[in-house]
Order: C-alpha cells, then sequence, then structure tokens
C-alpha cells in the first residue's frame, strides 16, 4: 500500500467520522425535534442523544415546549349598543403535540391572533358597554374555552386569555371620569354629613354625661349639706342634753350637799323666799307666797327695816 492510498483511506475515515458527528443531535430540556424521513413525517425526538441518518432524514421544525406569550395588538370591536372600542388581549399558550403543531396549520401564531379578534368581535357584540368594563374575566373565560377547543387540532393548549386594556371613544372617557367625580364628590358629601352627624351625637352625648355628672354633683353636695347640718344638730341637741344634764346633776348635787347640813326650818324658809325673789325679778305683778312662810316674811321685812333704821 503506497503512500497516496493511505491519505485517500484517512481522509475517507475523517469524512465519515465528520458525518456522524455531524448528524448527532442533542435534544435540550423544553425542546422537541419533528424529524421526516425521505419528506415524511418519521417521529419527534424528546430531550436526549440522538442520530439522524444523513440525507434520508432531517429536521423538519425545532418545536418549544415551554408556556408562550402572544401579545397581539388592540383590535377594534362594537358593543350591542354601538360603542365602538380598541382592546388588546394576551394570550397565555403551550405547545402541547410537536407534530399537530407543524402540520395542523400553516401559521400557528396568526391563526390565534384571528381566532381571538373574531371571537373578541362576537363576545363583545352581546354585551353592553357598562358590562364590558366589569366583566374582565367573564370574557377572559368565555374566550379561552373557544380558544383552546379550536387550537387542540393544532397541537396547542390555551392555558390564559386577558384583555389587557380596553379603549373606549374619548367621549365616553370623558363622561365616565364626569360620572366617576361626581360619584365621589357624592361619596365624599355623605362621608362628611356622616361624619357631622356622628360629631352632633358625640357632643350631645357628652353634654347629656356632663348635666347627668353635675346633677350626681349637687345631689352628693346636698346629701352632704344635710348631713352637715344633721350632724350639727345632733352635736346640738347632745350639747343641750349635756348642758341640762350637768345643770339637773348640780342640782341633785346642791340638794345632797343641803340635805347632809340637815339646815333649819328658818334657813330654808330664808332660800325659799330669794327663790321667789328671783322668780319675781321685778317683772311679775303678783307673786303668791304660801302661808306656811307669810310670817317668817314679815319678820324678814321687819328685820330689814330695823337695819335700814340703824344705818341711818
Amino acid at each position: 500500500m503506497n503512500y497516496a492510498t493511505i491519505i485517500i483511506i484517512a481522509a475517507i475515515v475523517l469524512l465519515i467520522v465528520a458525518i456522524v458527528v455531524a448528524n448527532i443531535k442533542i435534544v435540550p430540556q423544553s425542546k422537541a425535534y419533528v424529524i421526516e424521513r425521505l419528506g415524511a413525517y418519521s417521529t419527534t425526538w424528546q430531550t436526549g442523544l440522538h442520530v439522524k441518518i444523513p440525507v434520508i432524514e432531517r429536521i423538519a421544525k425545532t418545536v418549544s415546549l415551554k408556556e408562550q406569550v402572544a401579545d397581539f395588538p388592540p383590535q377594534p370591536v362594537i358593543t350591542k349598543d354601538n360603542v365602538t372600542m380598541q382592546i388588546d388581549t394576551v394570550v397565555f399558550y403551550q405547545i402541547t403535540d410537536p407534530k399537530l403543531y407543524t402540520y395542523g396549520v400553516e401559521s400557528p401564531i396568526a391563526a390565534i391572533e384571528n381566532l381571538t379578534a373574531t371571537t373578541l368581535r362576537n363576545i363583545i357584540g352581546d354585551m353592553e358597554l357598562d358590562h364590558t368594563l366589569t366583566s374582565r374575566d367573564t370574557i377572559n373565560a368565555q374566550i379561552r374555552v373557544i380558544l383552546d377547543e379550536a387550537t387542540d387540532p393544532w397541537g396547542i393548549k390555551v392555558n390564559r386569555v386577558e384583555l389587557k386594556n380596553i379603549f373606549p371613544p374619548r367621549e365616553i372617557q370623558d363622561a365616565m371620569e364626569k360620572q366617576m367625580k361626581a360619584e365621589r364628590e357624592r361619596r365624599e358629601a355623605i362621608l362628611r354629613a356622616e361624619g357631622e352627624k356622628a360629631s352632633a351625637i358625640l357632643v350631645a352625648q357628652g353634654e347629656k354625661e356632663s348635666k347627668i355628672l353635675t346633677a350626681e354633683g349637687d345631689k352628693a353636695s346636698a346629701i352632704l349639706r344635710a348631713e352637715a347640718i344633721k350632724e350639727s344638730k345632733i352635736r346640738e341637741a347632745e350639747g343641750e342634753a349635756q348642758a341640762i344634764l350637768s345643770v339637773q346633776e348640780a342640782t341633785a348635787k346642791a340638794i345632797e350637799l343641803i340635805n347632809a347640813a340637815n339646815p333649819s326650818q328658818a334657813v330654808l324658809t330664808i332660800k325659799s323666799l330669794e327663790a321667789f325673789e328671783k322668780a319675781a325679778d321685778g317683772k311679775a305683778t303678783k307673786i303668791i307666797i304660801p302661808s306656811e312662810i307669810q310670817g317668817i316674811a314679815g319678820l324678814s321685812s321687819a328685820l330689814k327695816g330695823i337695819v335700814t333704821d340703824g344705818s341711818n
């Protein structure tokens, strides 16, 4: 074997190795390769190592199995009450069958966009403006169900549909803003009135409680004053009773002393006359003197006259 033959064999081996290496394919995670053999669908490669037959097989399409987002531009729609609006939608979808996705429809995204626009027009056409603005969740759910059913033959699953923006006409927006402003002013007036009412109620309750406390204070003061007067009268009465008792005790003591001294009848008669003198005190017009002391009284007067003459 000469040198030229060796070079040819080496070249052929290198070519074969290069062809084999070039046809070794590694499918990454969340990807799928659609393989055609001689122009017809053959198989779908999932994640892993695969070897493609040169010339006979080819990779027809590389499909992403991740959830994808399609943001469509605003579409003009007309409501039931003849209001034209611009609505843009966002569709979240995922390819579940790479074969159907490859051969089911020519332009899947364009097909979904057109289907979304027509479905949106059909749904909004049966709704009035106010209902449209307050029923986003209902519209989203209806569009998702219709799209999911329609895209199933294309190997696509529609997970969510969201109305991104709703743009009513300028005059409608102005009217809505005025309405919202009036509603806010109405709520503000209601809140202010409720605040004033609550304040008035609190003030009235405060005045009522103040009057009650004042009345209770006056009542307590009157009770204390009455108790003080009662206590004063009780002490005054006790003082008078004590004074009377002291006088009675003194009288009893005097009588006891007199009895202890055993005075004569003449002394008792003189003391009686002194008592009558104090009783009269120059104010009485008539004094009745008992008969038993009348003689002593005359004797006393005679003695008093004698004493008076002797002094002269």
